[in-house]
């Protein structure tokens, strides 16, 4: 699984990670196929008329991979329809960043340099810089399914991207065709992270709500000492108030720990 048990506390529904292997049976397939529809459309509905039938038969041929089936629907008609023609471009970069990369935009030279892409060179090829950037290869290569994983920070990982996140997810229960307008062009400007705000139900959103008196539980890894040959990771645990989560989290980013998740203490 891709985030932990608790996670529903967080808003973030728990994922499975499929990966399409050499040996495989029909319906592993099949079921990489309504994932990558999935992630990709942003959990928009499919009608049956829309499926992609001809890249669907070449995936479950072995002809393409799962990479190329991202490319062929990100590259498509149905894609553009439902977010490239009813979208602004802000927004349209921000949802590219979430269905091809699972994350949002760090900063505003991210947004800039697909700006400029796109104006140059064209839709197609915008699609493929995500496609064929090496930070997709090395965290989904050719066979596995892209998948939300914004809300992991990892060393060096700049901490706002986790509270951009908060902005642009909102669990399979909706459509990213619900909202057209730009959730980051603000905060991306300025350089400054999204505020996470926790509603009554103690999951962390984009959305302002009373937060006074909470405390967050992060649960992170020790950072590994060059020289330490550590065979297991220890894991450990923080409690502190929401007010100090923003400033906990850069702390613990700046000395090498990876959180594994929050949660409402």
């Amino acid at each position: 699984m891709v985030v932990s048990a608790e996670a529903s506390r967080l808003g973030i529904s728990d994922t499975p990670i499929f990966e399409l292997r050499p040996v495989r049976a029909e319906a592993d397939v099949n079921a990489v196929i309504h994932a990558v529809y999935r992630q990709v459309l942003g959990n928009d509905h499919l009608l049956q008329s829309e499926r992609l039938t001809s890249a669907e038969s070449l995936l479950l041929q072995g002809q393409i991979t799962v990479r190329d089936f991202v490319r062929v629907i990100a590259q498509s008609e149905l894609y553009r329809r439902k977010f490239f023609y009813s979208n602004s471009q802000i927004r349209l970069i921000e949802l590219n960043y979430k269905h091809l990369l699972g994350r949002p935009p760090y900063d505003q030279s991210e947004i800039s340099y697909h700006v400029k892409l796109y104006n140059t060179k064209g839709y197609e090829a915008d699609i493929d810089s995500y496609i064929d950037s090496i930070e997709y290869q090395q965290n989904f290569g050719d066979s596995v399914v892209p998948y939300n994983r914004g809300f992991q920070t990892t060393p060096g990982q700049k901490i706002a991207g986790f509270s951009h996140w908060f902005q642009l997810y909102r669990g399979y229960a909706s459509s990213d065709r619900t909202q057209n307008k730009a959730r980051l062009t603000w905060n991306l400007a300025k350089d400054v992270a999204s505020p996470i705000y926790p509603p009554a139900a103690g999951t962390l959103t984009g959305n302002s709500t009373d937060r006074r008196g909470k405390t967050y539980r992060i649960r992170l890894t020790q950072a590994q000492s060059p020289n330490s040959p550590v065979v297991r990771q220890s894991l450990t645990e923080v409690v502190v108030p929401f007010g100090q989560l923003s400033s906990k989290l850069q702390q613990l980013n700046r000395q090498g720990h990876k959180v594994i998740s929050i949660t409402l203490s």
